[in-house]
């Protein structure tokens, strides 16, 4: 696996271990909905969230938090609109986003980090 694998997976880690800390429950992992790969769906409360996890080693462009472009939104609302037809009462779309630097690791949670 490629380091950008590797760090990937590392940085999806780090956010499950966040998540549980703060009592979410993790449903599943890298799957698909509405042909969309979403990184993480979680329960949290009465939510459930699907989550895109970023990890950026440099912050050249803006960090993590700002490579979850406009596309990439425009899908994770197509994936909640398509939980929200199936059934699911209450739907939100997180973001983790992950900078490492020098002295560690920075995760940030965006709660509701796309609407529709």
């Amino acid at each position: 696996m490629a380091l950008t694998g590797i760090r990937g997976r590392a940085g999806e880690q780090l956010a499950v271990a966040y998540l549980e800390l703060t009592g979410a429950r993790v449903r599943d992992r890298n799957v698909r909905i509405a042909g969309v790969e979403v990184d993480l769906v979680v329960d949290d409360g009465r939510d459930r969230v699907l989550v895109e996890v970023k990890l950026r080693s440099r912050d050249d462009y803006g960090g993590a938090a700002l490579a979850v472009d406009g596309r990439k939104r425009h899908r994770l609302a197509r994936a909640a609109a398509a939980l929200l037809q199936s059934g699911v009462p209450r739907v939100r779309v997180d973001v983790i986003a992950i900078d490492l630097e020098p002295d560690g690791a920075r995760l940030r949670r965006y709660r509701n980090a796309v609407e529709d």
